[in-house]
């Protein structure tokens, strides 16, 4: 089910199906993600008799050979040098086209921290800064977003102002609950009508550390930006990999449960959730018989309050809650990965549970609780041999979760 939800979401799949009319003109292609040199590769694949230039930028590791868009590399999840570079870039190749001209935007996860021009009055380390606040506040992606959008000089539509007067179509791969095309990468090519918006107590939640320069930004009155219309595909979604999942379930004659693919929420929190709901199937088969398979997708967030957290990211944490909760239950297995094949920022894409977890835990000597509380759930997965790991899958849909409940 896992590799169904990721091939659905595969750039070398989706990508040509979208593509709008060949420009009269010249076609430049700029973008910004952990999926963006694979889309570019795919760009060129399906055009190979029109004039290409331009520039992407993804994540160190997740670069692809392609012949004529250059392909940038930066850091994720805390902005570094290059991903300034990339940002100047990426205005400096839109400049000056003509009405005759198409930019071609290719957008998925990630591309926040990829492709980062400060807003003025800020610094890089400035925006590092407030990076690393976001990650450790327990804030939701739409509000990070919101915030990422505020501090920049190319998010939240300031890129599509630069490609005018040339045509803009962006194509997008979503790894946002609902996705919210201001919150794919925060929205470099769409209007934000949230601009004006009061950010004072998202501020206030970040915290003394913020950088002052930041908290100005974020609390003082903003007038509205003029709005536009723009062209914007989705072509790959969590909820088109939740279904790609799901039809590989029925063809192995599992009923299919869907819970959407919005979930937010605590890690620890959504793992005891799940567990009741597993346990209600295979107890009381309900809402569904076994055997069924629960399947979610969205973005959890971990609250990290102590400088010594251990290592794990919300897929592995939201497992051995999940494990703990079970308490053994037979016959009910999981799964949770990021579709990019990195959880957070380690190497695995995430783990599985089985009914033993917790007891072949216990017997190697570790203590499942306290690991759980010190966030280093990669560790007791990692001991386990239980991790997923796929390496960058040059794609991203945002998390996916499995729970399967056999008879």
């Amino acid at each position: 089910m896992f590799a169904a939800a990721v091939g659905a979401a595969d750039p070398m799949r989706v990508v040509a199906p979208a593509l709008p009319e060949k420009p009269p003109g010249r076609c430049v292609v700029v973008g910004a993600g952990k999926s963006a040199a694979v889309m570019a590769r795919a760009v060129e694949a399906a055009w190979p008799d029109v004039d290409l230039s331009g520039v992407v930028v993804t994540r160190y590791g997740h670069a692809v050979a392609t012949d004529r868009i250059e392909v940038l590399e930066a850091a994720h999840p805390v902005p570094d040098a290059a991903s300034e570079h990339a940002a100047r870039r990426i205005i400096a190749a839109v400049d000056g086209l003509g009405p005759q001209d198409l930019v071609l935007a290719l957008i998925s996860g990630g591309g926040s921290s990829l492709m980062v021009l400060p807003a003025d009055g800020l610094s890089l380390e400035h925006k590092q800064h407030v990076n690393r606040l976001l990650l450790a506040s327990g804030l939701g992606i739409n509000e990070m977003n919101a915030v990422r959008r505020r501090l920049s000089g190319i998010k939240g539509g300031r890129l599509a102002e630069a490609v005018r007067p040339a045509r803009l179509v962006t194509l997008a791969i979503s790894d946002v609950p609902g996705d919210d095309p201001r919150s794919i990468a925060s929205g470099p090519t769409v209007h934000d009508p949230d601009a004006p918006v009061d950010l004072a107590t998202v501020a206030e939640r970040l915290g003394p550390d913020l950088p002052e320069a930041a908290r100005r930004l974020l609390v003082a009155p903003i007038q509205p930006r003029p709005s536009f219309e723009t062209d914007y595909r989705m072509i790959a979604t969590p909820q088109m990999a939740l279904q790609a999942a799901a039809e590989a379930a029925r063809r192995h004659g599992v009923a299919p449960l869907l819970l959407g693919d919005a979930l937010e929420g605590e890690a620890r929190e959504v793992g005891i959730l799940m567990s009741g709901i597993a346990r209600s199937i295979r107890r009381h088969g309900y809402p569904l018989p076994a055997p069924a398979v629960v399947l979610s997708g969205g973005e959890t967030t971990v609250s990290v309050h102590s400088a010594r957290a251990g290592r794990g990211g919300r897929n592995t944490e939201f497992l051995l809650s999940l494990a703990i909760a079970l308490r053994g239950e037979p016959e009910v297995f999981g799964i949770s990965a990021d579709t990019d094949g990195i959880d957070g920022t380690e190497d695995a894409a995430g783990a599985v549970v089985t009914p033993d977890t917790i007891t072949r835990a216990r017997a190697a000597g570790l203590d499942p609780e306290a690991l759980l509380r010190g966030h280093d759930s990669y560790s007791l997965f990692s001991r386990l041999g239980d991790l997923v790991v796929t390496g960058p899958t040059l794609t991203n849909v945002n998390d996916f979760r499995a729970l399967l409940v056999l008879p």
